[in-house]
C-alpha cells in the first residue's frame, strides 16, 4: 500500500509540475561528469570534472560564481595504462580528515581500466597526492568495466565502492577502512539485459531508511558527431533497497538487475541528456541532484555540456526533482 501511494505521489508531482529547470550556474559552467563537495573548514564548494587531468573549480555557493583552480594531477596518473593522461569521471568524498578523489584510467570502449585515488588535506592547488590504483581494475576477462567510481560510507562506517559501465552493468565492492584499497570481491548490483546494457555512472545515497542507487542510462552525451536517436540519450534512473548491498528495486517493484529503474530526470524543455550525476546534501537547500546536460538553446558542439543541479524531494519515498 505504501509503495502504491509513493508511486502515485511521484506521478502526480511529475504530472503537475514537470521537471524543474536546472539551478543557476555562474562563471565557468562547462563540465563533464561533475563531482561536488563542500570544504569542512570554510564552506567553500569544489566541483571536479573530466578533462585537463581532472579539472576543478571552487565557489562560495552551489550557484557560483565558479573559479577555475586548474588541474588536480597536472602530471597525469601514476597508473601505467593507456589513458593515464586522460583521467575521467571524478568522485570526491571527505574521508578520515582528507579529500579523496577517485578517478578512472581507461580509453573509450576499452575494458583495460583502473580506478585510481588522489588525496588532499585542503583541495588547494599543488596539495594533491596520487596514490595510484585502488585495486578496482578490469580486463577483458572481467564481467565489468572498472570506471565511474563512487565511494559510499554507510552509517556504521562501512565503505563500499560502486562502479561500472556497460558490459554487465554496475558492481559493488567493499573497501578497507581507509578507503584506499578494495577489500572484497565485486558483486553485481544493477544490470540492463537488453541492447548494449547502457547503464553506468552509479551513485549511492542514503536518505531516511532507504539506500538509493542513482545511475545514468543511455548514450552520453549529444555531440553533433555521435548524437543518439531521440529517446536513446542519457537519462537518470534510481532504484532503492533497505540494505546498502541490495536487493535494489524500482517504484514498480522491478529488480535493478532485470532492467528496472524509475526515471528521476530526463530530457525536457531545453535540457537534453542529463546524466553523470551525484547527490549532495547542501546545508541550506537540502539534498541536491547534480549532473551534466546539453542546453539545446546553445547547441550540441563538443564540450558544451553544462553543470546542472536540482533540489530533491524525497517525501514520497522516491526522489522527485
Amino acid at each position: 500500500m505504501l509503495l502504491v501511494l509513493g508511486m502515485l505521489i511521484t506521478f502526480l508531482a511529475a504530472l503537475a509540475h514537470g521537471y524543474a529547470p536546472p539551478g543557476r550556474c555562474l562563471g565557468p559552467c562547462n563540465v563533464h561528469d561533475p563531482g561536488l563537495v563542500r570544504r569542512e573548514s570554510d564552506g567553500m564548494y569544489f566541483r571536479f570534472s573530466t578533462g585537463n587531468r581532472i579539472s576543478y573549480a571552487s565557489s562560495p555557493s552551489i550557484e557560483g560564481p565558479w573559479r577555475i583552480m586548474g588541474s588536480m594531477l597536472p602530471g597525469g596518473s601514476s597508473i601505467n595504462l593507456p589513458g593515464r593522461n586522460e583521467l575521467w569521471a571524478p568522485d570526491v568524498q571527505y574521508v578520515n580528515g582528507k579529500y579523496h578523489v577517485y578517478y578512472s584510467v581507461s580509453t573509450f570502449g576499452s575494458q583495460d581500466s583502473t580506478i585510481g585515488l588522489a588525496t588532499s588535506p585542503s583541495m588547494d592547488p599543488n596539495t594533491w597526492t596520487d596514490h595510484g590504483s585502488t585495486g578496482v581494475s578490469s580486463q577483458p576477462s572481467k564481467p565489468y568495466n572498472a570506471i565511474d567510481a563512487n565511494l559510499f560510507t554507510d552509517t556504521d562506517g562501512s565503505k563500499f565502492m560502486v562502479f561500472g559501465s556497460f558490459w554487465q552493468g554496475i558492481f559493488m565492492a567493499r573497501m578497507n577502512a581507509a578507503s584506499t584499497k578494495v577489500a572484497s570481491a565485486s558483486s553485481n548490483t544493477a544490470y540492463d539485459p537488453s541492447g548494449t546494457h547502457a547503464v553506468e555512472g552509479a551513485y549511492m545515497y542514503k536518505y531516511g531508511n532507504w539506500y538509493y542507487l542513482f545511475y545514468s542510462v543511455g548514450i552520453c552525451c549529444g555531440y553533433d558527431k555521435n548524437r543518439p536517436a531521440r529517446g536513446k540519450e542519457y537519462k537518470i534512473k534510481v532504484c532503492r533497497s533497505s540494505s546498502a548491498t541490495g536487493h535494489f528495486i524500482d517504484a514498480n517493484g522491478v529488480s535493478c538487475m532485470a532492467g528496472g529503474g524509475t526515471v528521476v530526470l530526463e530530457s525536457h524543455d531545453n535540457v537534453y541528456g542529463p546524466g553523470g550525476q551525484g547527490v549532495f546534501m547542501d546545508p541550506v537547500l537540502g539534498p541536491i541532484l547534480y549532473y551534466h546536460y546539453v542546453d539545446t538553446n546553445i547547441g550540441f558542439a563538443d564540450y558544451q555540456k553544462l553543470f546542472g543541479w536540482n533540489r530533491i524531494d524525497f517525501s514520497s519515498g522516491w526522489p522527485v526533482v
